[in-house]
């Protein structure tokens, strides 16, 4: 039955294991999923589907839809909507306390895509913070490595790589009766230990603990790189101040144009770059990291506990009790970054609303031609009946006359 329990649990990424039973703690009561969860999901796939289908219509009809940058995006977007489609499902596998009836193969098919979005859109995303920091430290010396043709190729990878890590979950996913309860869960039961460890540290390490080593360092590097060059702007601005407000006192005001005044706190281009523009741009790098970390490090926290106990380094009932109820919710968390990452990736960028706002003005126009067209249509339909009807009746009106006129 214990067992059995930890199936419910683990909807996307099983903690079920050839462990002994757990101990039963009476004290620790257990949270509700059957109403909190398919809420939060329906949430997530409303919002995370809308926003992703906006983005991927506005890359597609970008002025530039074959560029370095929104080729990542737009394999970003399509990753997290395939993920948010299959939403739905468990948010109904939820509310019918676990009890999956889709059948089996819709119980594989679900599993692994929640799997391949969990890599595919972290790898995507490290992707497109590999190329921001080669287009703004290094923007001479990478346009060689930033050419389309090597984005889709890397775009490609990252998909097979995905569904190779997805794998597993495709292959151990199945649908699992509980007599019992009188209901069919769609869990996992590992052949034993080694293969739950040897997955939970992949999930740990190759979706979680690398890629935010790298998407850190490379957001660092952007931020040292800004403020450095902002810094050196601003001294080549000083320099360039004090040299004329020198030329000024030498001249002793017999200029021309009025003297330019001696350095203060802020200066020229420095303002352009510093001020609003450098917080706007290093906000948004720092909430990439920070939306990242967010969202997926409390679900890596539970798996780290699972392989804890696992191992025998973690015991009780705390250790039972988070496993069990906070995976679930720790999910949700890491499933909100792909309604998320339209905002961070997308809607922030002012070019990027533009084109939303050209879009939807286009296709106001295109329905509004379309309208008016059809409405000429049916008036040139309406003045061919009415011309058609005048003719025939202006042609029996010439028949009666000659009629009339015949003798008897």
């Amino acid at each position: 039955m214990e067992n059995s329990y930890d199936l419910f649990n683990s909807t996307a990424f099983p903690n079920t294991t050839s462990m002994p039973p757990m101990p039963h703690c009476e004290d620790w009561s257990q949270i509700d999923m059957s109403t909190l969860i398919p809420t939060i999901y329906s949430i997530i796939s409303i919002f995370g589907t809308v926003g992703n289908v906006l983005a991927i219509c506005v890359l597609a009809h970008s002025s530039t839809p074959r560029s370095v940058a929104n080729t990542f995006m737009l394999n970003l977007c399509v990753a997290d909507l395939l993920f948010l489609l299959s939403l739905p499902l468990w948010a109904v596998y939820y509310s019918q306390n676990y009890n999956w009836t889709f059948g089996r193969l819709a119980c594989k098919i679900c599993s692994a895509l929640l799997h391949f979005n969990l890599y595919a859109s972290i790898f995507f995303i490290m992707c497109m913070s590999m190329d921001r920091y080669l287009a703004i430290v290094h923007p001479l010396r990478s346009l060689s490595a930033r050419d389309p043709k090597i984005a889709i190729v890397t775009c490609v990878l990252a998909w097979v790589l995905a569904c190779l890590c997805s794998t597993p979950a495709l292959i151990l996913r199945d649908i699992h009766a509980v007599p019992e309860l009188s209901i069919e869960v769609c869990g996992v039961v590992y052949p034993d230990d080694t293969w739950f460890l040897a997955l939970a540290w992949m999930k740990i390490i190759v979706a979680f603990a690398l890629p935010l080593i790298v998407i850190s360092c490379c957001y660092c590097i952007i931020g040292r790189h800004l403020l450095v060059d902002t810094g050196l702007i601003r001294m080549k601005s000083m320099s360039h101040s004090v040299k004329k407000c020198m030329e000024s006192k030498e001249h002793g005001g017999k200029l021309e144009r009025p003297p330019t005044p001696c350095p203060n706190a802020r200066f020229g281009n420095a303002r352009s770059l510093g001020g609003r523009g450098l917080q706007r741009v290093l906000w948004t790098v720092a909430a990439v990291v920070i939306a990242f970390f967010l969202c997926w490090f409390p679900f890596h926290c539970v798996t780290m506990l699972d392989v804890g106990k696992t191992y025998g380094w973690l015991k009780g009932c705390w250790v039972d009790w988070t496993i069990q109820n906070m995976t679930a919710i720790t999910l949700c968390l890491g499933f909100s970054n792909s309604a998320i990452n339209p905002l961070l990736y997308c809607f922030i960028g002012h070019h990027f609303r533009g084109r939303l706002g050209g879009l939807c003005k286009g296709l106001c126009a295109c329905v509004k031609a379309r309208g008016e067209e059809e409405h000429s249509q049916k008036r040139g339909s309406f003045s061919t009946r009415l011309s058609s009807f005048s003719r025939k009746l202006s042609d029996l009106k010439d028949l009666a006359i000659v009629e009339n006129s015949c003798p008897a």
